[in-house]
């Protein structure tokens, strides 16, 4: 790593600014998929289509960025968060503005689901690495406050969406919101860079190499006659001899076929890489109990709001939507379960298994609730244990260590977003069929269940293993940020 590359974080001054850029970035990116399911119902009452098929929306924006999120990383570690945030901005905006216009569902699959989501990927990996950069001893704290930005924007954009609608319908109110969207590009002013991107260093490599390939070339030599003679004659004539079209073409054709190789070999490590991690088996119950959470914790954020209105609980969207409700409680979350995990004898992984069941006691829960105060009172529950996100990081690295938290992280959120894309289509289908949530409901609480139980058994099962877990020195957080930093 170049000396320019190694500045210690500061833990405060200039990072205090990134952090509330970050927050409100993350605010203003997340505002209005966290808070979806106002929009829901006006999907359904405008295109008249399937719950099942408008459901897709929903569940791409939030499943998208998790799939995406290697190559979101990928994207901060090579060019830095300040370009990537000004780009997303550019999306998330243009997206919310383009599903105004929306003639149809699948136009808002495309528009809000994927271009939107995209975006919303790209802010949280900006504003993750850099907050990383300029925090160590206080990351947790930082990035805690970070994340709350979700959820905070998802309280604010609930009610602010079920206003607009009210006043200037849902197109005026897509459009109005992603002009909001618009000020992520001035929260990527505050970013400067702590360390250099990948790309900038890789461009300073290439221009020392140039001037040190010019300083040999003035450097003295001793010319050889024949040579000499052969240089007077090129300057005479004019004329120097280049290789045949077809000594080019092959050396551009081996240079190619040694790409092709190397990026072979680089993909078989990587899936040789992923195989090791797989055979471990509270990793392995990791992921699926993460697939099998994200299943059924998301569909309440989509279908609790048509939920209260098709069993007749509320007229219309109450003042404070249950959407919202849910989003302030998993602020609450990710602090306090944040605050939690510095507690030095706190097992994460068996915190993390109490969230989940708690998560799928109270789904099950929802059919039998026949009052929309009950409702209320769930969806706090359920929003307070989604904050468990804030916990998965430190779940990671005690099972698979620092050096490989990177690549497990990417692993989970692959199992995390195709497990959230498929979650509330399944749900609005079963709606469909049966013209009723409690199937889906009692479904979804299953699955979060099952989930809870098998990460919980395999971590019983491995009890000595992860028993050091208490031991681990404070050491282990404060290296290696770059590696944390492209977690997304």
């Amino acid at each position: 790593m170049s000396a320019g590359n190694t500045k210690q974080a500061p833990d405060g001054g200039w990072g205090w600014a990134i952090v509330v850029a970050s927050f409100m970035g993350q605010l203003l990116a997340y505002g209005s998929p966290q808070s979806v399911g106002v929009l829901y119902p006006e999907w359904l009452n405008t295109f008249q289509d399937g719950k099942g098929t408008t459901a897709w929306v929903g569940s791409l924006v939030s499943g998208v960025g998790l799939i995406a999120s290697p190559i979101c990383s990928a994207c901060v570690v090579n060019f830095g968060a300040r370009p990537v945030t000004i780009f997303s901005g550019v999306m998330v905006s243009g997206g919310l503005m383009l599903s105004a216009f929306a003639p149809n569902v699948q136009f808002l699959i495309f528009s809000y689901g994927i271009v939107v989501g995209l975006g919303c990927g790209l802010v949280y990996a900006a504003t993750v690495t850099i907050t990383c950069q300029y925090f160590d001893k206080r990351r947790g704290l930082a990035l805690g406050i970070v994340t709350t930005g979700t959820s905070i924007g998802g309280f604010l954009y609930a009610t602010a969406q079920n206003e607009f609608i009210a006043l200037f319908g849902l197109d005026g109110c897509l459009l109005l919101i992603g002009c909001f969207a618009l000020n992520i590009i001035a929260c990527a002013g505050l970013m400067r860079p702590l360390h250099l991107p990948a790309y900038y260093l890789k461009q300073r490599a290439a221009l020392v190499e140039k001037a040190e390939e010019k300083v040999l070339e003035k450097s003295p030599v001793v010319e050889d006659p024949i040579k000499k003679n052969q240089s007077a004659n090129v300057l005479i004539t004019g004329e120097t001899k280049e290789p045949p079209p077809y000594e080019k073409s092959l050396l551009s054709y081996v240079a190619l076929v040694r790409l092709i190789k190397k990026k072979q070999k680089e993909y078989l490590e990587y899936l040789k890489s992923t195989g090791e991690l797989l055979k471990n088996r509270v990793f392995l119950a990791m992921c699926v109990s993460l697939f099998s959470y994200c299943l059924g914790a998301y569909t309440p954020l989509l279908f609790l709001e048509d939920l209260a209105q098709s069993e007749g609980l509320v007229d219309g969207i109450s003042t404070i939507p249950l959407v919202s409700i849910m989003s302030i409680a998993a602020g609450v979350g990710k602090l306090l379960l944040g605050v939690t995990m510095d507690i030095r004898w706190m097992n994460s992984i068996f915190l993390y298994t109490f969230t989940l069941l708690g998560s799928g006691v109270a789904l099950l829960i929802i059919p039998v609730t026949k009052n929309y105060t009950g409702l209320q009172v769930i969806s706090a529950v359920l929003g307070f244990f989604s904050g468990n996100w804030s916990v998965v990081p430190y779940m990671t690295t005690k099972v698979v260590g620092m050096d490989r938290l990177t690549e497990a992280y990417g692993i989970l959120m692959f199992f995390g977003g195709f497990s959230i894309m498929l979650g509330p289509p399944v749900a609005g289908w079963i709606y469909d069929w049966m013209h009723s949530y409690d199937l889906a409901f009692y479904i979804s609480g299953s699955f979060v269940l099952l989930g809870g139980a098998g990460l919980f058994l395999s971590a019983l099962s491995c009890w000595n293993k992860n028993q050091d877990e208490t031991n681990t020195p404070d050491t282990e957080y404060t290296k290696d940020y770059d590696k944390v930093a492209t977690v997304a």
